[in-house]
Formats: structure tokens, C-alpha cells, sequence
């Protein structure tokens, strides 16, 4: 005979077409209070919230068990579904309450370490110690279960689509993909290791040569970097990739993904096709390769007015071959005190800046931190490079390029935060295409791949390789939500000429490509498609959709800011023996 109440229903679902109806609930006791001849008592499950009644008018030992209730015990009742004469609208379930007339406690639980409740405002470390007991809360179990909605439209979608699931190793050779390997030693092998993948990308790129033709996972990677709020050392990626096909026929299968999940999962419509910008235009107007499109404040270059000032930290930007340029905020002189705006200028000062011009427009005079550089006419003419109206904030930076960017992008998105211009109910989709190829290594002044080795660049502009490589742009896109990157792919080189050229570029001799990418040059002798793919951050991606603002919140062990999982408390020393099962000493 089984000890459990088979149950009816969850606890999240009944409503006023269940009266009447006999039901067997099971769930945590989320509230239990006494009053006098009535004990109500709220049950909980992942799917919401029922409150059970237990009355007077049952047997005295049944009633005496309903008042040993505390929170969290795990309980299963059966009883009648009543309307409640007073209702809770509040919850799903508040037009009803379930009168018991049995029970089975199954598990009694000490006092919690943590409220079982969304808004509990406790420390996320704590809430990551006990994560077993935050994930009892609705919120967290709604995430998950919105997260699994968004994996399997994944799966259905991309298999009409044609894409085959393939799994790839986890444990590999350690090649250079931009951040640090997680590295696993190997007892077999003393001395030598595996890499945890950063990503499949040379593994996808051997399905296309072997014939796959559409590949996709749901796949696992790792990198040992600093962390942040959308940044985690073990992350999950929806990976693709496509033979024969062009840039083009990437993203139109990518639009119809995305349509579907906003359609099915958010009941949003959106429109196909996305806005494009290309890499040059995305920087030049909002200073950022994942521009937040959901407000304005554009960015202004003002060189040719800059360039015939006497102020000298615009003119000596210029000379080393810098930029000014500048953002307006509407309305923003009276939104931004100076003590607000001081605290701006050393924000954006973690960006490069060495400091950041104001201007407040005001009825007929502009009052400015540079006042004593113009005359109001020359800052009038500032002014109107924005077409600034009284009332408005212009912000200007002066640097090299790269700073200019970066602070200024910054700056919008931050201020829009302060304005409350980040509405996470509106949804800004954009592709930003057409990326350099190269990007200059900020210690060596090398050049290195952007995304890279091998993504190709765009065919035209080959033949700029041999004479100017940091021109050349790459066949590459990213996928843009909300100022976010959501995922990024290119379309990659099937050439091996073309590819040993990539390389030559990079610097890397023969011997250094053998031993970093060999497999993946021995197998391109044999026949490569033209191929290219995408991939997505699935954790930013549920984070965005659901409006939370750390990817923690959408998987259910993550570890804290500091790369630690505080449940289980690693990372954490081994013993020597196993040490020394791999040849390993410490220091």
C-alpha cells in the first residue's frame, strides 16, 4: 500500500468550475494559521498556491494533526473544492479553498534558513547556499519552467527546419577561443589535459564537413573568466550550423525562431525582417555593436565644429587622430543636478575618459563647464548640431575613437536607466552585420580575429588581406535584444587557401597552426561545404524575456559572482592520493 496520495491536481490550477469536485493536493505548507475552530492553511507546489481549510467539524485527532502544521512541511490532503465567500484576488486560485477532511504529513522541516517567498530581499549568497529552498518559490520555478518552453520550441522549431541534434565531447583539446580553458588533467596521460569546450565551434565546423548539413544543441560551455551579471563559468548556448548557405539564409531561419518564441512563449508579434545596422553605423550612432534601440539620445560627431576651437583638449584629440562627439538629453538639464553629473564624469572615466564636457541649454544662455573656453555664440553652434532646445543636456567626450565609443555608449544606456527608459516589455530586435575582421590587441598593437580565425570575410574585400587587413570586414552578424547581445555567428571560411591566409594574418606560422587547429586543417583537404551558423546565449535569452536582470536567476545551480557554488561548496581542495593519481602537486 503506498504511503503517497496520488493527487488530482496541482495546486496552482483549481478555479470556480472545481466546486464540488473531490481533490487530492500535495505540496509544502507555505502558511498555516489558527483560528480558533477554522486552521487555513496555504499549499504549495511549482505551480502555484491553494488554500486548505480544515473545520471543526471533522474528527478532533484529524484537527489536532492540521494545528502541528508548520512551514514547509511537506504534506498531501483530499478533501472538497468550496467558492470562498471572502476571495483573494491576489492569486490564481483565490475564488476557492478546499475543505479537507484527510491528511498525510509526509515530511516535517525545521524553520528555513530563508523565506520561501519572491520578494524576500535576502542576500544572494544565502539564496545560493540554500538554493534547494529558494527554488521552492514560484518565481524561480516559473523561470524554469519557461526556460524548458523555450529549449524544447527550440528543438521542435529547428527540427522542421531540418537540423539534426548532435552532441559534441566535453572534453577536448585546449585551443585559443579568447578566454581562459577550464582544464581537466589526465590520469592516463600524466602531464597532458583536456580542455572544457568555450564553445563547439571546430567540432560544428567537422559535422559540416562530415555531412551533417544542419546541426543544433542545446550545448554546454565553460570559460574561465571574470564574471559579471550575464556572465557565468558554465553557460548554455542554442549552437547552429548550416551548409550552403549564405548570410542571408542564417538569419531568415534565426527571424522565424524568434517570431516563434515571442509569438508562442510571450504572446508578442513581432516584425520580420529585423532592423540591420552595420558595425560602422551602430557605433557611429550609438557607440555600442549591441545598441539599445528602445530610446534615443544619438550619438553627434563634432569634429569639423571641434576642429576650429582654441580648446585644446578637443583640438589635441583630434591631432592624434580622436574624435568628439556628444549626446543631448531631452529635457535633462533639470533631471541632473551637478553633483549628479560630476558622479556620470567619473563613471565614465572606467571607460577611458579623462573627463566629459556638459552643456545645460537654457532660454537665450548656455551654461556649461566650459564657459570660460566659448563664447555663447560658439556653444550656440553646439547646440544646434543636436538641435537642442531649452531644457536639454548635452554630455561631450574627446579621446580616441575606441574611448569616445565606449564611454558615450555607456553614458546613453546609463542614463536612460536613471530615466527609467529601460521598459523590459518592449522588445528592440536588431542583426548588427558587417564587423571588422580584425581588432587591435590593446598591449601589443597586434592584430587579432574579432570573433575568430575562421570567419570569412567578405569576398569582395579579400585582396585587401595583402595590403590593408584591419580594413577588411568580416561575414559576420549579431543578434541584438534590448542593448544585449543574444547570439552571434558568421559565415566561415571553407577555403584551406584562403584559410592558411587567415592565419598567415593572425601571425601564426605553420607549426603553430598544426599544433593549435591541425585536425581541423587536415580535415578541410578533403572537401568543405560553404557553411556558416549562430549562437545563442540561451541564459541571456530567457533573462531578457522574462525581465530579470542576472542570468543567475534562470538556472537552477549557478554559481556566485565569485565562481564559487556555495551548496555544495566548490570549488574545494582533493585529497593527495587523487593528486597523485594524476601527478599533480600544489603549492
Amino acid at each position: 500500500m503506498s504511503n503517497v496520495y496520488k493527487r488530482t491536481h496541482m495546486c496552482g490550477v483549481l478555479n470556480i468550475g472545481n466546486v464540488g469536485q473531490e481533490v487530492v493536493l500535495n505540496g509544502w505548507v507555505a502558511k498555516r494559521r489558527n483560528l480558533g475552530g477554522l486552521i487555513f492553511v496555504d499549499l504549495r507546489d511549482k505551480t502555484g498556491i491553494t488554500q486548505i481549510t480544515f473545520d471543526d467539524q471533522i474528527p478532533a485527532e484529524l484537527f489536532e494533526k492540521a494545528d502541528s502544521l508548520r512551514s514547509e512541511y511537506v504534506i498531501g490532503i483530499k478533501g472538497i473544492v468550496k467558492e470562498r465567500s471572502a476571495k483573494n484576488t491576489n492569486i490564481p486560485t483565490g475564488e476557492i479553498e478546499v475543505f479537507a477532511n484527510d491528511l498525510v504529513i509526509y515530511s516535517q522541516a525545521d524553520t528555513p534558513p530563508i523565506y520561501i517567498k519572491d520578494d524576500d530581499n535576502v542576500d544572494e549568497n544565502l539564496r545560493l547556499k540554500y538554493r534547494y529552498l529558494d527554488l521552492r518559490k514560484n518565481k524561480m520555478q516559473r523561470n524554469l519552467t519557461f526556460r524548458h518552453q523555450v529549449t524544447k520550441l527550440a528543438r521542435d522549431y529547428f527540427d522542421e527546419c531540418g537540423f539534426t541534434e548532435v552532441e559534441t565531447p566535453m572534453l577536448i583539446k585546449s585551443t585559443p577561443e579568447g578566454a581562459r580553458d577550464y582544464l581537466v588533467p589526465s590520469r592516463v596521460y600524466p602531464g597532458s589535459f583536456f580542455a572544457l569546450p568555450q564553445s563547439p565551434q571546430l567540432f560544428k565546423q567537422l559535422l559540416m564537413v562530415g555531412g551533417t548539413d544542419r546541426y543544433m544543441q542545446i550545448a554546454k560551455c565553460f570559460r574561465d573568466e571574470d564574471l559579471r551579471a550575464d556572465r557565468q563559468p558554465e553557460f548554455t548556448q542554442i549552437d547552429l550550423e548550416m551548409s550552403f548557405v549564405d548570410m542571408e539564409d542564417v538569419i531568415a531561419v534565426q527571424e522565424g525562431f524568434l517570431k516563434r518564441v515571442f509569438g508562442e512563449l510571450m504572446g508578442v508579434e513581432i516584425e520580420t525582417p529585423f532592423l540591420r545596422l552595420t558595425w560602422d553605423e551602430a557605433m557611429e550612432r550609438y557607440g555600442s555593436d549591441k545598441p539599445d534601440l528602445r530610446f534615443g539620445f544619438e550619438l553627434h560627431c563634432l569634429n569639423e565644429l571641434a576642429a576650429g576651437c582654441e580648446f585644446k583638449v578637443f583640438t589635441d584629440a583630434l591631432e592624434k587622430g580622436g574624435d568628439v562627439r556628444g549626446i543631448c538629453i531631452d529635457g535633462g538639464a533639470e533631471k541632473f543636478s551637478r553633483k549628479e553629473i560630476d558622479k556620470l564624469t567619473d563613471a565614465v572615466k572606467d571607460y577611458g575618459a579623462k573627463g566629459m564636457v556638459w552643456m545645460k541649454v537654457g532660454e537665450g544662455e548656455i551654461n556649461s563647464s566650459v564657459n570660460k573656453f566659448f563664447s555663447q555664440e560658439e556653444l550656440a553652434r553646439y547646440a544646434a548640431e543636436f538641435e537642442a532646445k531649452a531644457g536639454d543636456l548635452i554630455f561631450i567626450v574627446s579621446d580616441r575613437k575606441k574611448v569616445v565609443f565606449d564611454s558615450l555608449g555607456f553614458l546613453r544606456r546609463e542614463i536612460a536607466r536613471r530615466l527609467g527608459l529601460l521598459d523590459d516589455k518592449v522588445f528592440k530586435l536588431l542583426w548588427v552585420t558587417d564587423f571588422p575582421l580584425f581588432e587591435k590587441d590593446d598591449e601589443t598593437g597586434e592584430l587579432k580575429a574579432m570573433h575568430h580565425p575562421f570567419t570569412q570575410p567578405k569576398l569582395e574585400e579579400i585582396p585587401l588581406l595583402d595590403t590593408d587587413p584591419a580594413a577588411v570586414k568580416a561575414d559576420a552578424y549579431d543578434i541584438v535584444l534590448n542593448g544585449v547581445e543574444l547570439g552571434g555567428g558568421s559565415i566561415r571560411i571553407h577555403d584551406k587557401d584562403l584559410q592558411a591566409k587567415m592565419f598567415d594574418v593572425l601571425g601564426l606560422t605553420k607549426e603553430e597552426c598544426d599544433e593549435k587547429f591541425g585536425f581541423l586543417i587536415e580535415a578541410f583537404k578533403y572537401g568543405v561545404p560553404p557553411h556558416g551558423g549562430l549562437a545563442y546565449g540561451l541564459d541571456r535569452l530567457i533573462m531578457l524575456l522574462i525581465g530579470e536582470s542576472s542570468i543567475r536567476d534562470v538556472m537552477a545551480f549557478p554559481k556566485n559572482q565569485n565562481a564559487q557554488c556555495l551548496l555544495c561548496e566548490a570549488p574545494a581542495p582533493v585529497y593527495e592520493d587523487q593528486l597523485a593519481d594524476l601527478g599533480i602537486q600544489t603549492k
